[in-house]
């Protein structure tokens, strides 16, 4: 590792970057020096920006991913390296607000009868029966699931903050006979290296073949699995306070979206046309 990385690093530890943040960020510089072949602080102002504008109309990515690599250069450049870049102020610009995914609850039952093998099926019904993010489901242990109260706790999630979460009495039920069957040591889902938890992009290509199998079209990554947990609680009469805890949402606003997407709110409202004189008319000529 070379100094200036270790250096880095060291930065975002400091100011408590989540190692998810910091592989990231680090990963971002690395692409930068092997763009230009040079170590990245001989890298110019106006190179960073050319950059960039490579990420932007060569590669064609995301803004979201460049703006991860303009969110890691400046990390590097200002606080580990004590240089403001000059041509690096990029306005920020507004993502598409998109709604997620939902999957009806007979979409969700179909994942679970198409996965045959037990950890999956166990990892698809943790996600969902909890609420919890990908990177949160992979790092559970066994002592996270507390049955006195029939709760999960879910320790250091985004934004570095613990809460706990529902334990479902048939997942409990799907767990004791995965527990009996694997016996989890250090972590709940575990690589071939018991001390090592499930990668994050496993559980993805998990969910995506048993989706595939199902024959499930909406609903591409696991994290539908979490919007569909908030959806279907909001369906069954649940408060957004509730959920929002359940979830660990920092602001009510990122719940109240779920109400979007629920079937009840929906269907309870008619179209202005069907309330009009013709609907009436429509119905009595069938």
């Amino acid at each position: 590792m070379t100094e200036l990385r270790e250096k880095m690093i060291r930065d975002m530890q400091l100011r408590r970057f989540s190692t998810r943040t910091q592989n990231s960020y680090v990963s971002e510089v690395r692409q930068l020096a092997g763009h230009y072949r040079r170590s990245p602080d001989k890298i110019t102002s106006e190179e960073v920006q050319d950059y960039l504008l490579y990420l932007t109309n060569v590669k064609r990515l995301s803004w979201s991913t460049c703006n991860l690599a303009v969110c890691a250069f400046r990390f590097f450049y200002s606080v580990t390296l004590g240089n403001e870049l000059e041509y690096l102020d990029i306005p920020a610009r507004k993502n598409r607000a998109r709604l997620p995914e939902v999957l009806s609850r007979d979409d969700v039952e179909s994942l679970f009868a198409a996965a045959s093998n037990p950890k999956h099926r166990v990892l698809l019904m943790t996600t969902y029966s909890a609420g919890l993010r990908v990177s949160e489901v992979v790092c559970l242990k066994p002592e996270h699931l507390d049955r006195s109260r029939m709760t999960i706790r879910v320790e250091l999630a985004k934004g570095n903050k613990d809460r706990y979460t529902l334990l479902s009495q048939r997942l409990l039920f799907e767990l004791d006979r995965y527990l009996e069957i694997y016996r989890p040591t250090a972590w709940l889902f575990f690589t071939d290296d018991r001390e090592r938890h499930m990668h994050i992009s496993t559980a993805q290509k998990i969910y995506t073949k048993i989706r595939n199998k199902a024959g499930v079209t909406r609903g591409r990554g696991i994290h539908t699995l979490r919007h569909c947990f908030a959806t279907h609680l909001l369906e069954a009469g649940n408060d957004p306070r509730t959920i929002q805890v359940l979830m660990g949402h920092s602001h009510i606003t990122t719940t109240t979206r779920y109400l979007h997407l629920t079937r009840g709110r929906l269907s309870s409202v008619k179209s202005p046309l069907d309330l009009t004189e013709g609907a009436a008319a429509g119905s009595l000529s069938c």
